[in-house]
């Protein structure tokens, strides 16, 4: 019965995401122990959903000077916070794709349901579950976007999950 509770456990951890369940502190011990001289005065950059619930950065953190690291960065998932409203004028549409072009990611207008060119700096703050990323740089001509005939820098295109 206790193995199909672990299961179950497991299972459920896994649906909601939740990757620091079945990552175990004793398996990155076991497994890091192996590779501590490489750590010398590096900076470490842990990826993780919660730093606070994160064994990896436990690890890190808990170890940081016997391992001699340089710097230990971590990153989450956070919701972008946007102020501007849709308008025709303010963000052109691509030739060659129905999307619209935005010049910088802080400009993703809020209130835009349909398909949208962003920078590629997007990546930076990109959230998977605020926005879907639908394809990279190519119009359906297999050219690169375009507005007015002219090309801008590389584009996402994105769409906004939450609308």
């Amino acid at each position: 019965m206790a193995t199909q509770t672990a299961n179950r456990n497991l299972h459920t951890a896994k649906n909601a995401k939740k990757d620091e369940f079945y990552t175990q502190l004793t398996d990155i011990e076991n497994e890091l122990k192996h590779y501590r001289h490489h750590f010398k005065n590096k900076v470490v950059y842990c990826n993780c959903d919660d730093p606070r619930m994160s064994k990896f950065f436990h690890y890190f953190s808990y170890n940081f000077e016997d391992l001699g690291l340089k710097k230990l960065i971590t990153t989450c998932y956070q919701n972008l916070i946007f102020y501007k409203t849709y308008t025709p004028e303010a963000f052109p549409t691509y030739d060659n794709y129905g999307a619209i072009n935005v010049d910088k990611t802080k400009e993703i207008p809020m209130d835009y349901q349909g398909a949208m060119g962003v920078p590629i700096a997007f990546l930076d703050k990109y959230n998977p579950e605020q926005f879907e990323i639908i394809k990279f740089r190519k119009g359906n001509d297999y050219r690169d976007l375009s507005v007015n005939g002219k090309c801008p820098f590389f584009r996402i295109l994105i769409k906004n999950k939450r609308l």
